[in-house]
């Protein structure tokens, strides 16, 4: 593959075409969306492939949100359609969290399509790991800050007991690993928009646009109407840039496309990123047909003291699950008192076991998105269980819902008619082992004197 610099596109003549594949690579590309973006003749391919939405036990075991059979399909056919076209391709968040064994899991699944297939691929490898010394001088020097109100101050104690600690990497770090020459990039955790703005911005065209732009598409068509998960194409001009969706029954429209300025952002105004702020302000939309939409105005303000988010996970135990459903009214109305008197009832049982015991109830108010914040449903005509246990093992998390259960299962409340059948289980054993329990650990921001060290490259030949 030629370097990108030395191709014939020159910021201010020639319009720069960037396609996303998909919106998270491994839940399965539309391959003729996909076909019809190759069609186009893009510069680059962006695949975004992992986010925080999933939770925190992808992070804290090392595993992947998607299955291994969709994501392998995935990234056959985005190497395939790059290695077609003769241009990069662009990978982030490598495996739903990007620490290090989801890098490196990837990159063997890299690695046998490019045996199976006798494809030589040059991999640009950019990873995310934390260093745990850093990150405690940082917090130490007091320059970590919560993300949240919910998120108390970083400690050293919680930087040790992460199973896994990675920072979101931005633009800079996919410069250097463009550099190389790779024929594909694949990092660790990173900021969605550095994925589709790494190469507008290496080759000189404005950083405002090229991350408004990448804000946008890294999401495929999901700022469409209607929304999907097909490939979008960004066309970037030294003004402005277009959007067009590569499925002609989506249509972006300048109010779907400014929308998306909302999705994961407290300010429509701003997006920040490690290296800088996008400000968006003075954007405008306009309509250059009923499905395409052109934009401009974005404004891109290099940042004072650089910064990266962080994220950590821990296990916090093991969990068992019971999910019931009831139609008695009278259960319905008297949820919480049943609720509080089944985990006394069980901590009379195990009163030295040490154990969290949740009952939520669906259906009743239990999605409030504000605590205390209850509507006073009462007179639903059925609602939906889920105990929930975890524990420091297995054994104990599955012993606590069993008891959980059978203790709601005959518990008396004001008005009962039936000592039994006021709950409903839709299969037995009710009684569920979910695996390992994490929390997030660290979702804080640390401001960093030396991104290039905090994200190395490493270049990886990997075929026959």
């Amino acid at each position: 593959m030629a370097p990108l610099r030395d191709r014939a596109i020159r910021p201010g003549r020639d319009a720069l075409r960037v396609l996303a594949a998909s919106g998270q690579l491994g839940n399965g590309i539309a391959v003729t969306a996909f076909r019809a973006g190759l069609a186009r003749q893009p510069h680059v391919i962006g695949c975004d492939m992992g986010s925080v939405d999933p939770g925190p036990a992808y992070l804290g075991s090392g595993r992947m949100a998607t299955s291994e059979a969709v994501t392998r399909r995935d990234l056959r056919l985005v190497i395939h359609g790059a290695r077609d076209v003769g241009v990069p391709l662009i990978i982030g968040s490598a495996g739903t969290a990007g620490a290090a064994p989801h890098v490196a899991l990837v990159l063997d699944m890299i690695g046998a399509i490019a045996r199976e297939d006798s494809l030589p691929l040059r991999v640009a490898v950019i990873h995310a790991d934390t260093d745990r010394a850093w990150l405690k001088q940082q917090v130490a020097a007091g320059r970590v800050q919560s993300l949240g109100r919910a998120m108390p101050a970083l400690t050293a104690a919680e930087v040790d007991a992460s199973a896994h600690i990675v920072g979101q990497m931005g633009t800079e770090a996919f410069l250097r690993a463009l550099a190389l020459e790779p024929d594909i990039v694949l990092a660790g955790r990173a900021c969605d928009t550095a994925i589709f703005a790494a190469v507008p911005v290496m080759l000189g065209y404005p950083e405002g646009l090229a991350t408004h732009m990448a804000k946008i598409i890294e999401c495929s068509s999901l700022c469409c109407t209607p929304g999907g998960p097909d490939a979008m194409l960004g066309t970037l001009h030294a003004d402005a840039f277009e959007i067009e969706s590569m499925n002609p029954i989506r249509a972006a429209t300048p109010v779907t496309v400014a929308a998306h300025g909302l999705y994961e952002q407290s300010n429509p105004h701003e997006v920040r990123e490690p290296h800088g702020t996008l400000h968006l302000t003075d954007a405008r939309f306009e309509a250059l047909d009923h499905r395409r939409v052109r934009v401009s105005g974005a404004r891109w303000a290099d940042a004072a003291q650089p910064s990266i988010k962080l994220e950590g996970s821990s296990w916090c135990g093991e969990r068992a699950v019971t999910i019931a459903a009831t139609c008695d009214p009278g259960v319905i109305a008297h949820r919480d008192a049943i609720a509080e008197g089944v985990r006394g009832a069980v901590a009379d049982i195990l009163p030295d076991a040490s154990y969290d015991l949740r009952v939520r109830v669906y259906g009743a108010g239990a999605t409030n998105l504000y605590p205390g914040a209850r509507t006073g449903i009462t007179d639903a005509g059925e609602a939906f269980l889920l105990i929930e246990c975890i524990a420091p093992t297995a054994d104990l998390a599955k012993a606590v819902v069993g008891l959980a259960k059978q203790k709601m299962l005959h518990f008396g409340f004001p008005g009962r008619l039936s000592t039994g059948g006021n709950l409903a289980f839709p299969f037995t054993p009710p009684e569920l082992s979910a695996g390992a329990a994490y929390r997030f650990s660290v979702y804080h921001v640390a401001e960093c004197d030396d991104l290039a060290a905090a994200f190395p490259v490493e270049l990886v030949r990997l075929g026959p």
